[in-house]
């Protein structure tokens, strides 16, 4: 049985999510290869004692772990690093949506997924999934109006265009990708509320993927939908990198 590596870690201390910094830490140490693949983590017990946090917590940050593919269970035998393979998912780092060109080559990787959605949205879409298209539009600007960057609306939008396709692959990809451009999201809101002709601009771009899906005319909502992901990343292009960096630096308040 392989032998458990040396576990140098820090106590953590600070604030925010438990789960989350033990699942960084423990990321960091796989990638730097303090853990090497096939070598098995140490137990709960060992680790929620060595970081200062609950078994529970360990065991949501190992979990964490096993749906990116890092680690796998043995039966019996305990919790390993995984052969580093082409079984290992697709993932981003975090950190990558700090910069704006990263943001911006995560757009560019949505323009042509977000083509295909609509088109497939509008040949297969139903009247149900037509009315929650045109609800999830509607509280855009319902958020707006009540003062909020509509962020999360945005995103349900979008989601509910994925729905419609009847691929649940696509709507767990662009669920995939939402999780890395929430906080891009926000801020590209946020500079676009800043001029009325940018929020115009996204306002029609979006009506125009819902009338073609409404339509049921697939090239054109696959042309709306990719015009409407080039304006976006026009507009962020646009941005001037310390008027990002502002905005990206008010969203970690």
């Amino acid at each position: 049985m392989p032998s458990i590596p040396e576990f140098k870690v820090e106590r953590i201390t600070t604030s925010g999510t438990l789960t989350d910094r033990v699942f960084g830490v423990l990321t960091q140490l796989i990638n730097g290869e303090d853990f090497k693949s096939g070598s098995r983590l140490p137990s709960e017990m060992k680790m929620a004692g060595r970081f200062g946090v609950s078994r529970t917590v360990i065991r949501e940050a190992v979990s964490r772990l096993k749906s990116e593919g890092l680690v796998e269970s043995r039966q019996g035998s305990g919790v390993f690093v995984r052969d580093r393979n082409m079984q290992a998912p697709f993932r981003l780092d975090p950190n990558v949506m700090d910069s704006l060109q990263s943001v911006l080559q995560v757009v560019e990787l949505r323009l042509s997924l977000e083509g295909e959605i609509a088109a497939l949205a509008a040949k297969r879409r139903t009247r149900e999934q037509m009315a929650a298209i045109k609800r999830a539009l509607k509280q855009i600007e319902v958020e707006e109006r009540a003062g909020k960057d509509g962020v999360e609306a945005d995103i349900e939008f979008h989601r509910s265009i994925a729905e419609a396709t009847g691929n649940p692959h696509f709507l767990a990809l662009i669920e995939f990708l939402f999780n890395f451009l929430f906080k891009a999201t926000r801020v590209t809101r946020s500079n676009e509320a800043t001029k009325a002709t940018l929020s115009q601009q996204v306002k029609e771009e979006h009506q125009s993927i819902v009338e073609a899906i409404s339509l049921q005319e697939p090239e054109i909502a696959r042309l709306a939908a990719r015009q409407h992901m080039e304006g976006a990343s026009r507009r962020l292009g646009s941005m001037d990198i310390k008027k990002f960096m502002a905005l990206n630096s008010q969203d970690k308040k």
